[in-house]
């Protein structure tokens, strides 16, 4: 499923996973190349760390949405929980083992894409293609 997002932001915003942090290596970020402003970070978790059973890790995407109270209510859907390590906010992480398919996915990185948009950036997207 990473690949697959990574093929969709590259092809859509032209944007390639980035690595940050020394400490995980694994978690490429996903970030505006105008205000550097992140809009995705995808991160293997325990599952138990989620509320569920089990141990073994799962991948999830966080994204920001630009409602916290639709953020509260997709936390209450099969495979969205309250953004795991950005507390918070509207942030939201979402299961990426296929409960959750890639065009909903997609809409919500679209989503976190514009919310965290610089002013120029959401100009050009409210304009008509």
């Amino acid at each position: 499923m990473r690949e697959k997002i990574f093929a969709y932001v590259k092809q859509k915003y032209g944007v390639a996973p980035d690595y940050p942090f020394p400490t995980a290596p694994t978690f490429p970020v996903l970030r505006h190349q105008d205000n550097r402003k992140w809009f995705a970070l995808i991160m293997d978790v325990p599952r138990d760390k989620l509320g569920l059973e089990g141990a073994e890790r799962v991948d999830v995407i966080n994204v920001k949405l630009g409602d916290p109270m639709l953020a509260d209510w997709l936390a209450q859907q099969d495979g969205f929980f309250r953004g795991y390590h950005i507390k918070g906010g509207s942030w939201v992480s979402v299961l990426l083992d296929n409960t959750v398919p890639l065009e909903e996915i997609a809409h919500w990185i679209d989503e976190s894409y514009a919310v965290t948009a610089s002013r120029q950036t959401k100009q050009r997207l409210r304009q008509p293609q």
